[in-house]
C-alpha cells in the first residue's frame, strides 16, 4: 500500500512548459490502469494552475479511456475565462496520442453570505463506531458505517452507503485538500448501485463483470480538510440499460456540508471476446 508522500508526489505536477505538466502514477487498487480518483486529484492540481488567485468550484471530468500506470501522464489546460469572482477553464489528460479524460473547471473567489442553509447531515455513527473497511489502507483510511461490505456479491442491501473517510498526515495546502477529497470520492457509487442485487459485487468488477466510471462532478462547498474525517453519504437512485447514477454529499464530523457529487457508471456483463481469463483481471 503506497504511503502518503507517494500520493503527494504524483499530485506534484511537473511543468513542462507554457500551460502544460506531466506527473506519475501510483499502483492502486491492482491492475495497471490509473485509479480515476488519482485522474481528478490531479485534474485539480492543474486547473488551480489557471487561476492562482481563486479555488475550484466545481470539476466535471469526462472519463473517455483508461490510463495506464506504466507511461507519464500529461496535462494541458486551457484558461476559457478569468473575471473578478470567477475563471473557468479545461483540462485535457493524456498518454501520447491517447486522450483519457477531459474536464470542466470553475473557479471562484467566494464571496459573503446573502442567504445561507445546507441539508442535514444524516444521523450515523462516528468514524470510531465504524468498521475499518480493506477498500484502503495505509495513507488512506476508510471506516464504513454498519459494517456494509460492499464486495461482498450476498451483501445484499438498499443502495445507500455512508462511508467515513481520512488522509493520515495530509498537508494544510487548501488545493491538495481538494484533490485529496476527490481522490475518495470516486471509489464507491459503483458499489453501492450494486447493493440491491444479489450475486454482484464490487470485487467482481474487471474480473466477471465490465465496470468504469464514465462521468464524475464535485462541487465544494466549503473549505476542506482531508485528513480529518470526513462521512461520504452516498446513494445510487436509479441503475439499468448497463448504467448506473449516483450521488452523494459530504458531511465533517460536525455535520457541515463541504461538498457534493455525482456520478455515472458503466455496469454490464463483458463480451465475449473481452472477458478476461478466468482468475485474471481486465486490461480497463
Amino acid at each position: 500500500m503506497p504511503d502518503i508522500d507517494e500520493l503527494l508526489a504524483v499530485l506534484d505536477l511537473e511543468p513542462t512548459g507554457g500551460t502544460t505538466y506531466q506527473a506519475d502514477s501510483m499502483a492502486f487498487g491492482g491492475g495497471a490502469v490509473v485509479f480515476g480518483g488519482q485522474l481528478l486529484a490531479q485534474t485539480i492540481m492543474a486547473a488551480a494552475t489557471a487561476d492562482r488567485a481563486k479555488e475550484v468550484k466545481s470539476v466535471h471530468t469526462v472519463f473517455a479511456r483508461g490510463a495506464s500506470t506504466e507511461a507519464p501522464l500529461e496535462f494541458d489546460v486551457e484558461t476559457m475565462q478569468q473575471g473578478r469572482s470567477f475563471a473557468s477553464a479545461t483540462v485535457t489528460v493524456r498518454q501520447g496520442d491517447r486522450l483519457c479524460t477531459r474536464s470542466l473547471v470553475l473557479l471562484h473567489s467566494p464571496d459573503p453570505d446573502l442567504i445561507r442553509h445546507q441539508a442535514e447531515a444524516p444521523d450515523v455513527v462516528s468514524a470510531d463506531e465504524s468498521a475499518p473497511s480493506p477498500h484502503a489502507g495505509g495513507f488512506w483510511e476508510v471506516r464504513t458505517v454498519g459494517g456494509v461490505d460492499i464486495t461482498d456479491p450476498e451483501a445484499v442491501g438498499p443502495p445507500v452507503l455512508d462511508v467515513w473517510t481520512r488522509f493520515v498526515g495530509g498537508p494544510e495546502d487548501p488545493t491538495v485538500n481538494q484533490a485529496l477529497l476527490a481522490f475518495a470520492t470516486d471509489g464507491f457509487l459503483i458499489g453501492t448501485a450494486m447493493r440491491p442485487h444479489s450475486g454482484v459485487g464490487q470485487s467482481m468488477a474487471h474480473r466477471s463483470i465490465s465496470t468504469s466510471v464514465i462521468t464524475h462532478t464535485l462541487t465544494f462547498h466549503a473549505p476542506v480538510h482531508a485528513s480529518d474525517w470526513l462521512l461520504l453519504s452516498q446513494e445510487s437512485p436509479v441503475s439499468g440499460s448497463g448504467r448506473s447514477y449516483g450521488r452523494a454529499h459530504v458531511f465533517t464530523r460536525e455535520g457541515s456540508l463541504v461538498a457534493s457529487f455525482v456520478q455515472e457508471n458503466m455496469i454490464r456483463a463483458f463480451a465475449t471476446d473481452q472477458a478476461p481469463a478466468p482468475g485474471g483481471r481486465a486490461a480497463h
